[in-house]
């Protein structure tokens, strides 16, 4: 899977995940409340049961008067009663701070019911009943929900996957036509550049004909064809391709590559400025580094205004690259590192060296930073 066809799968299944999500968590928050009420009636439902018991024990009680008084007790409920105003007479407990203006209420870990008692059995005028909470099936429904929203997870999970690959379908057979595409092109395009260039070498070094300046272009724009060949044949094989990593001299390279350019360079009459120390080195394979530097220099060139400066330095641990070009806006400089993408349509190109860049950068754990002023400058900076 390409970069392009993953950032667009995880953008869709991002919304696709998120929105799901919300949804169900929406749904289940709303259906844990209710529940969890439904739960807490039910054991209020026992308090007032339990109530109900008790008071018709206390009225049994009022109405036997030869018999010993036995306040009515279940080990599983807590109770008091209380006179008309309120208070305390006798019970399992005495609670402080009752809510003498609720029927049921939550205190901490317990519930509690409170019930008028008319007439008054044994001058007791209020009931207070009370019973620990029973979280159990308030835990056995979080269990579930939280199970349902797991599985629930799982199943859209492979079901995005799924959508998200019918939906970049499409666009991942346009990808691969378009491999094909510069395939065979790349492959059509070797034969006559190799025969342009070799012709033109043994031209300028056998006969010192007219036309050097028509001969110029022409090496010019043979060199371009040259250097994009190169491009697209990394493009398609970069991954297949067997690297052999040897200590390079990146100065004498960097020297050879500018070298190549000098048709391109005099062409705009650039002024070119080198800092280059000698001998520095890097473990690299040589094509990552040659198509590494043709595309940083080539860019440098080619944005680069008529009767511009192009500054190349070169230290042990970096090498930069500066040019009097157009610049790229601040929002852009990120997007132009996508292949394909080009900050300027004004000058030709694919879209594609940034990207190169970056594939190298990244397989050598390369540093890469752009700053750039519009209209003005722009830095590129390599370090390692």
């Amino acid at each position: 899977m390409i970069s392009s066809e993953r950032r667009s799968l995880l953008r869709f299944l991002a919304i696709y995940l998120g929105s799901t999500l919300i949804l169900f968590a929406l749904g289940s928050y709303i259906f844990y409340n209710f529940q969890k009420y439904q739960i807490i009636d039910n054991q209020n439902s026992q308090l007032q049961l339990e109530a109900e018991k008790i008071t018709q024990k206390l009225r049994e009680l009022h109405q036997t008067f030869n018999k010993p008084l036995l306040y009515p007790n279940d080990s599983s409920f807590d109770s008091a009663i209380y006179d008309l105003d309120k208070g305390y007479i006798f019970g399992t407990f005495n609670p402080k701070d009752i809510k003498w203006d609720r029927e049921f209420y939550k205190e901490g870990e317990k519930l509690f019911y409170l019930h008028s008692l008319k007439p008054y059995y044994l001058g007791a005028s209020y009931l207070l009943v009370s019973k620990a909470f029973d979280p159990k099936p308030l835990n056995e429904l979080l269990r579930m929900i939280l199970l349902f929203l797991v599985g629930a997870g799982v199943i859209f999970t492979l079901l995005g996957l799924l959508l998200g690959r019918l939906f970049t379908a499409p666009m991942r057979e346009s990808m691969e036509i378009m491999n094909r595409f510069i395939e065979d092109t790349t492959h059509e395009l070797n034969t006559p550049i190799s025969t342009i260039l070799t012709n033109i070498e043994l031209l300028d070094t056998l006969y010192r004909c007219e036309g050097q300046k028509e001969m110029r272009r022409i090496e010019m724009a043979s060199k371009t064809l040259s250097r994009l060949y190169e491009d697209l044949t990394f493009l398609k094989l970069n991954h297949n391709y067997h690297r052999t990593l040897e200590r390079l001299n990146l100065s004498e390279l960097l020297e050879e590559r500018i070298e190549f350019f000098y048709t391109l360079i005099e062409a705009k009459d650039i002024k070119v400025l080198k800092n280059i120390e000698p001998n520095i080195t890097l473990e690299m394979d040589r094509n990552d580094a040659v198509r590494l530097l043709d595309n940083l220099l080539s860019n440098a060139i080619k944005y680069n205004y008529k009767l511009g400066k192009l500054e190349v330095t070169l230290t042990y641990n970096s090498l930069e690259i500066k040019n009097d070009g157009l610049g790229i806006k601040k929002e852009e400089i990120a997007l132009i590192q996508n292949r394909f993408r080009r900050a300027n349509s004004s000058e030709g190109g694919f879209g594609i060296g940034l990207d190169i860049i970056g594939q190298v950068v990244k397989r050598y754990e390369f540093t890469f930073t752009i700053d750039s002023d519009v209209h003005k400058s722009t830095k590129v900076t390599l370090s390692w």
